[in-house]
């Protein structure tokens, strides 16, 4: 039946109100930019660099995401750098899920990955996939990442197959760092070169859909990321990775020990500058000079009155 609205617009067909419509603008804003698998793909076919860094904190996720990083990885490297133990080992999935959703509050753009703690994947596919579904539901990943390579390919498949994303790491693995003898280059001869071949090729097939390469010869690391259709992230790896990885803290100096990588650039001394502040509050609040007039909060003279004439 034809409508007879004399030229006037159904109620259906009328525009919507503009904050409704600024409202879905917005949404669909935020969507479209936020870094997921799919874009991460779309860097490397573009040859676009991935930036990654680590964060373990509300505000630090935010000055991450604020300043563009693709990536914002929530490293079981929070035992070393936070937690003040001496290796990754003594992290728990407690702890992990703790930062990570700290860190998911902050994240609008960045994509947020979660490091699978020690043990926490190791003994079953169950396990793995519990273990994932915990830092996914409880700590607001949207992936997660495990290390090693085609013995953990099993794993890799359960947790694609129930619809979690997973970023391998293979190369210098910091959870085997005791069998592995130290913190040592991998893949600097032949035999273990074929190896991290071997590995790389396992977790793509398994469905990884990135993978970190830490602490590998440059040429391999090369060799690796030509060979694979995943986007690599080097750590120690050399410039020819699709992305780059470092621990904020080490980049920014406000570790408290003296080592540093060989592999991590200085971008800022904030541990001095940090220290010199610490300093300066201690001398101002023994010498009197903190807090001065303008940083307290006045009574008016009436009222002070009163209170004086109340007290006596």
């Amino acid at each position: 039946m034809p409508c007879r609205s004399h030229g006037k617009r159904l109620r259906s067909e009328r525009p919507k109100p503009r904050r409704l419509r600024d409202f879905w603008k917005g949404l669909n804003k935020v969507a479209a930019e936020r870094v997921n698998t799919a874009y991460l793909a779309r860097m490397k076919r573009e040859g676009r660099r991935i930036t990654m860094l680590t964060a373990y904190d509300y505000p630090t996720a935010g000055m991450l995401d604020r300043a563009g990083i693709d990536v914002i990885l929530v490293g079981d490297s929070v035992g070393n750098v936070v937690l003040g133990y001496e290796s990754t080992i003594p992290v728990t999935l407690d702890d992990m899920v703790h930062h990570a959703r700290a860190v998911s509050r902050a994240a609008q753009r960045a994509m947020v990955v979660a490091d699978l703690p020690f043990m926490t994947y190791h003994l079953s596919t169950r396990d793995a996939l519990a273990s994932a579904g915990r830092l996914m539901q409880q700590g607001r990943a949207q992936a997660v990442k495990l290390e090693g390579g085609r013995e953990v390919t099993e794993q890799i498949r359960m947790m694609v197959r129930s619809g979690i994303p997973v970023m391998a790491h293979i190369g210098l693995t910091p959870q085997s760092v005791y069998q592995l003898g130290g913190y040592r280059v991998q893949g600097k001869e032949a035999e273990a070169a074929f190896k991290l071949l071997d590995d790389a090729h396992a977790v793509q097939e398994a469905g990884a859909f990135a993978m970190v390469l830490e602490c590998v010869p440059a040429p391999l690391a090369r060799m690796i990321t030509e060979e694979l259709h995943i986007p690599t992230i080097g750590i120690g790896a050399g410039p020819h990775c699709d992305g780059q990885v470092l621990v904020t803290h080490d980049m920014l100096s406000l570790g408290i020990g003296e080592f540093t990588p060989r592999f991590v650039k200085k971008y800022a001394d904030l541990g001095a500058e940090v220290a010199q502040a610490l300093a300066s509050f201690r001398e101002e609040v023994a010498g009197g000079q903190f807090p001065a007039p303008e940083h307290g909060f006045a009574m008016p003279e009436e009222e002070l009155e009163k209170l004086k004439k109340g007290r006596n």
